[in-house]
This record gives C-alpha cells, structure tokens and sequence, in this order.
C-alpha cells in the first residue's frame, strides 16, 4: 500500500482511445440506456474525468466512459496512468471505484433546493441522470411523495428495482 503522504506524480495525457484496452474481467455493466447518458453528460459538460489507466493501456476506471467517447467518433481522451498499482490493487480498484460512489447519499432538501434551481434556469434536468419518475419523486411534485417518508437527517429511502441480466428475475434493492 502506497504511503497516502507520497505526492504520487500525475499526469494527463491524451491517448488514442482505440488504444486503450477495456478490461475483460471489468465485473461493472453498462447498458445502452446508460451509455447514452454518458454520452449527454460529456455534450453538455464536456470531457470532466480522465480515464485510468495501467502501464499497458488497460482500463481501470472508465469504461462507460471510452464507450462514450467511442459514440461521440472522439479520437482521442484524457487519461491518467496508474504505474504503482500491484495487479491486485488494479483489480481490487475496479471494484471499489464503481462500488464506493453507490455507498453514498442525498440530503434530500439540498437536492430538491438544487433540482428546483436549475429548473427555475431552465436547465435540462434528464442530463442528471434521474428518470423521469425520480426527478418527479426528488422535486416532491409526484402523487406517491409524502414529507414523512425523509429520515431525521433529511435523507430520503430511494428504492431502485434491479433486472437481473441472466435470468430476468426483477428485485427491489433500498
């Protein structure tokens, strides 16, 4: 494990995206509907997060991504390389770099201040990445809202049904 008071150098370069390698292991998914949002999210703020990279161009991070960028025709991306990894931090960050973002949550007062503003500017809200039914639900504008449903931290339960790709089987996931 890297000493975390190390200044690692990092280094942006841009790289030929049909020279980077996707990771046949990557166990993260993405499907067209996702991809597409990707590909909106770079139309609207640009290019924001570099690829990651290993020494000899397999992606760690940023898979979803290079998809993107392959639908947008770009060239070529900004990517960072990851020299220091031993191969089971690359594989173990493969995981933890897709799981770790899901472990967080939403003020759910903050996010309807912040949806309600940019809607006031007139900005796009689907670009965000909610579905229509979650925009509506976070805003508080839909009939199935209720105040009382938000935790004492202001935190609202957001229940996503998952379709498991192998055999069709639909869940509830909290």
């Amino acid at each position: 494990m890297a000493d975390i008071r190390e200044e690692l150098p990092l280094s942006v370069i841009y790289r030929r995206t049909s020279e980077l390698l996707p990771r046949a292991t990557n166990p993260r998914t993405h499907s067209v509907e996702q991809v597409a949002q990707i590909v909106a999210s770079i139309k609207e703020f640009g290019w924001t997060n570099p690829v990651l990279i290993d020494a000899d161009g397999g992606i760690v991070a940023g898979h979803g991504r290079v998809m993107a960028a392959s639908q947008l025709a770009m060239e070529s991306v900004p990517t960072i390389t990851l020299p220091h990894l031993t191969e089971a931090q690359r594989k173990a960050y493969v995981i933890a770099d897709n799981q770790l973002p899901q472990n967080a949550g939403w003020d759910a007062k903050l996010l309807r201040l912040g949806l309600d503003e940019l809607h006031g500017l007139g900005f796009e809200l689907s670009v965000l990445g909610f579905s229509p039914n979650e925009l509506t639900h976070f805003r508080g504008l839909g009939a199935n809202f209720t105040p009382g449903s938000e935790d004492e931290q202001g935190q609202l339960d957001v229940i996503v049904e998952i379709t498991c790709p192998s055999c069709g089987h639909k869940f509830r996931r909290s």
